[in-house]
Parts: C-alpha cells; structure tokens; sequence
C-alpha cells in the first residue's frame, strides 16, 4: 500500500512538471505568434513604406559614388553629406505634400502654390549652404582640392545667388517629391477602380438592403390603405416613394453628391417611415447647412436605415429617433440617436448591424480615407453614431 500510494504521488507530480511544460512551450508560442503578427503590422504600415522608401534613395547616392575617395575624406563624410540632402529632400517633400498642394494647388491657386513652391526651395537651398559653409568646410576643409576650397571661401550670399547651381539643387530636390506623387496617383489610381467595382455592388446592395422588399411591401400596404380611406396624404407617399427610386436608381452615379439631395433622400424616407409607425415613433431631424458641399451618396441612410430596422420595428411602445446634420470647421458632422426595444435585440439583428457598420467602413477607407471619423456609442437602452466627414 505504502508503494502504491508513493507511485501515485510520483505520477502525479510527474504529470505536474509535464503541464507546466506545455503551458510554458504554449507561451511562448503564442509570444513568437503575436510578434510576428506584430511585425507584419508594421511592415504594412504607411510610415514603414515611407521609412523604406528614404533609405532606398540614401543607398542609391551612396552606392552610385565609383570612388569615394575624390571627393570624401572617408565613408563618414560620404554618409553625413548624402545624409543632409536626403533631408533637405524629406522637409521638401512632405512639406509640397501634406501643405501646398493640398492647401494651394488642390484649390486651385497655382500662382500661389508656383510662389510658394520657390519660396520653399529657396529656403531649402539656404538650409544646404549654411550647413555645408559652417560645418561641411570646417570640419573638411583641408583634405579640399583646390576648386572646392575656393568654392568653401566665397560668403554665403555667393553661394545661394548661383542660379545655376540652384536650378540643379532645385531638381535634385523635387526629384523624390515627384516619384511620391507617382506612388500616391498610382494609389489613388487602383482605390479609385476597386471603388468603381464596390459601387456597382454597393447599388445593387442599396436597393436590396436599405430600400428591401419588406420595406415596399409595408409602404405599399400603407399606400393601399390611404387610398381605400381616400387620405389626403396618398399623393404625398407615392411621390416621396417615387423620388427615393428616382434618386437612388438614377441621381447617384458620381462618387459625390450634393449634399441636399442626401438631406432630400432622408426626409423622403422618414416621411414614409413615419406614415408607417405612426404615434410609434417619435422622429426629428434637424439639419443647419448654410453652404453647397458635397458628399458620398447613400452612406448617412445606411445607418437611418439601421436605427429603424434594429430600434422601430423591434419594439411594441413608442420609441426615439433624434438625427442631427450641420457642417463645422470643414466637416460634415451627423449624428443619429435611437432607443433599443425594451424587450432587446437579438442575436442576429446585432449581426445584421455589425454587418452594415461594416460595410460603410469600407466605403468610407476608400471614398475618405484619413478624412473621417466614426464613433459608435451603444448603451443599455440607447444606440447613438456620430459621423464626421471632411468635405473640400
């Protein structure tokens, strides 16, 4: 018995050390996995594209130079002086960029972008000069050849009113700038096809999803029963049901709309949402939009289409719809709010929400891609989104 009873614990504590083991490999499996995952992440990411893209134009100043030693004291000097003009090209480049042509050329001032473009090259070419005159020709100055001391002798005056060395310095530096604009057309270039092949699933989608059958059908029945009761309202529905189909089969096929014909589309369908519901439903929408701007069509009725469908139809008393559009400090801002059902949402009308969430998301990546933002708020009793879209 006592022999048994050893052996057990043996096994036991044996069978311990085994556990301990495998969950130690796992952990540090699961560590190899999350880094990679990590790594790919940032391989994938736009500063590592652009990090990468530096360094590439480094390497090939630095390789292009057959021998080095006709011009540089060593490899540190060859290093340090390709170094300052790849960063006389970074401050260009981005500056033209994320700042003048956005600010100056995409609206159509090129006088004023051509003024400023100079006056940045200019700036640039100063910045070389003086770093060149005050550390470059000190820090070198003896192992010079006759030509480039004498050159590193004249004031910095003389050195940046060489027109033709300017112009050289000029095309050196725009070089890079020219080549990321390339990228980012060719970018732009295949968003803009893959965008053209999502709309045409994304129209067929509209009619289906957001304009479905269900929501004929009850219109139509709403409509028949106006009409047998000869409502006064039953010229009204069908006129806003036709200016729905209209718009959404014929007057949204360019990627922007104005933004009123949006605001339309939405009071033609909360008209009719309204004769459908009824005292159900407690509806506003107030819009503040003193300017012509223009939007993505059909995205804002996606998610009206969702607070009536995940709020409205699910419950039995009165429910609250509250959607807000107005335009600050150059964004669309929307915002639509409404109640759960008291009785909650199922399984799969969260599905069907998450889905439709996410299909906009990725309409907005490519129709705006750093120029939005959405925040989805649910609460206990609430479902509240808010929307903000720069317009140009």
């Amino acid at each position: 018995m006592y022999l048994s009873f050893v052996s057990q614990g043996f096994i036991v504590r044996f069978t311990d050390l085994v556990d301990k083991k495998l969950e130690v490999r796992f952990y540090r499996l699961f560590l190899a996995f999350d880094a990679t995952y990590m790594i790919l992440q940032y391989l994938k990411s736009s500063f590592f594209k652009h990090l990468s893209f530096w360094i590439l134009v480094f390497l090939y100043f630095v390789l292009s130079v057959y021998d080095y030693t006709r011009f540089y004291a060593d490899y540190w000097h060859l290093f340090k002086s390709y170094g300052l003009i790849v960063i006389v090209q970074i401050i260009t480049a981005y500056t033209c960029i994320h700042i003048l042509i956005p600010m100056f050329f995409n609206k159509k001032k090129p006088i004023l972008f051509i003024f400023l473009l100079v006056i940045l090259l200019i700036i640039m070419f100063t910045l070389y000069n003086t770093v060149k005159m005050y550390y470059f020709d000190i820090q070198y100055f003896d192992f010079y050849n006759d030509t480039q001391k004498q050159y590193a002798q004249d004031s910095l005056w003389t050195r940046t009113t060489r027109f033709s060395v300017f112009l050289s310095k000029c095309i050196l530096y725009l070089t890079p700038t020219a080549l990321l604009l390339m990228f980012q057309f060719y970018k732009n270039q295949q968003n803009f096809l893959k965008l053209n092949e999502q709309k045409k699933v994304a129209e067929l989608t509209a009619l289906k999803n957001q304009l479905n059958p269900h929501f004929l059908f009850n219109t139509l029945n709403n409509l028949y029963a106006l009409a047998l009761d000869k409502s006064d309202k039953t010229p009204e529905v069908i006129e806003r049901l036709s200016d729905i189909l209209d718009y959404m089969l014929y007057r949204c096929d360019d990627t922007y709309v104005p933004i009123h014909k949006e605001i339309q589309l939405i009071e033609n369908y909360l008209s009719l949402e309204k004769v459908r519901y009824g005292k159900r439903a407690f509806i506003t929408f107030d819009h503040h939009i003193d300017q012509e701007v223009t939007i993505a069509p059909l995205i804002l009725l996606t998610f009206v289409e969702n607070a009536f469908k995940h709020g409205v139809s699910q419950e039995l008393k009165q429910c609250t719809i509250i959607i807000s559009m107005t335009l600050k400090d150059s964004y669309i801002v929307f915002s639509i709010f409404n109640s759960k059902p008291k009785n909650g949402v199922g399984n799969q009308q969260k599905k069907d929400a998450s889905l439709g969430i996410k299909n906009v998301k990725q309409q907005l990546e490519l129709l705006y891609s750093n120029a939005y933002d959405l925040q989805v708020l649910e609460n206990e009793d609430s479902f509240e989104v808010m929307l903000k879209l720069r317009y140009a």
